[in-house]
């Protein structure tokens, strides 16, 4: 087997907890526990989110979504309100409650240290403005990063011309701060942050199905292009996932 694919197939095995002294980790050490979420300058736009009963406004069967789910990359020009944001927000990294220091969220986390943060490129959504926007969760707002012209444009370049993510309404990009789960775990971080993304993502596809959107998960992008477009250093925080959203017939 090429040596090299054996290197890269060792990421997917746990084999290096065996060979972590734990009791050196920031945390075993005593060092302070870094943010929950990403600090955001007290000038920037926020816009609230609602927060309803979506039991009710979203009634559907959870046997029904699982069934239904698929990536879907055909959207119509309908644009998504912010009912229909909100809500996906929450279904992807809403918060339950806060305890010991942790953030417990509606999707699980290694050590519920929640390495990922949530950003959104709005194309086209009711009552906001196209641009870049950051995910809130201990809140449930939306801060607005910044505007970019071209946006449309830059999102397909970002994704390798995979058209159809430029058409949605929205772009959801989950970025990674690795020292979030390095601080408790070490070396062993990389692979459960992987993991953390897969649990958003999966998370999303339901959501979408029952309000009647669709999705697909975006994993081949242009990583330093992509980085640079959201704006981050790309070694402290990077982007590590993406998925379009849009209406469908």
């Amino acid at each position: 087997m090429d040596e090299e694919l054996k290197r890269f197939r060792y990421f997917l095995k746990d084999s290096i907890r065996k060979t972590i002294d734990f009791s050196q980790t920031d945390q075993s050490r005593g060092v302070a526990a870094p943010p929950l979420e990403k600090p955001y300058s007290p000038n920037l736009k926020l816009i609230k989110l609602e927060n309803l009963n979506w039991t009710e406004i979203f009634p559907i069967r959870l046997c029904e979504a699982i069934e239904n789910r698929k990536s879907r990359r055909k959207y119509t020009n309908e644009p998504l309100n912010l009912t229909e944001l909100s809500f996906l927000l929450w279904s992807v990294q809403g918060m339950r409650y806060l305890a010991g220091g942790h953030g417990f969220r509606n999707v699980p986390s290694a050590g519920c240290r929640h390495a990922l943060e949530t950003y959104l490129a709005v194309l086209n959504v009711e009552n906001l403005d196209p641009g870049v926007y950051r995910y809130l969760p201990l809140s449930h707002e939306l801060v607005l990063e910044f505007e970019e012209e071209d946006l449309r444009e830059k999102i397909i370049k970002a994704t390798f011309d995979q058209f159809f993510t430029g058409q949605s309404a929205v772009m959801f990009i989950w970025t990674a701060i690795p020292y979030r789960m390095e601080w408790r775990y070490g070396l062993d971080s990389h692979k459960v942050i992987a993991m953390d993304a897969g649990h958003v993502g999966q998370n999303l596809y339901l959501a979408c199905e029952a309000i009647g959107t669709g999705t697909c998960a975006i994993g081949a992008y242009d990583q330093e292009y992509f980085d640079d477009l959201i704006r981050l250093d790309g070694e402290e925080e990077f982007v590590i996932y993406a998925a379009p959203v849009g209406k469908i017939k």
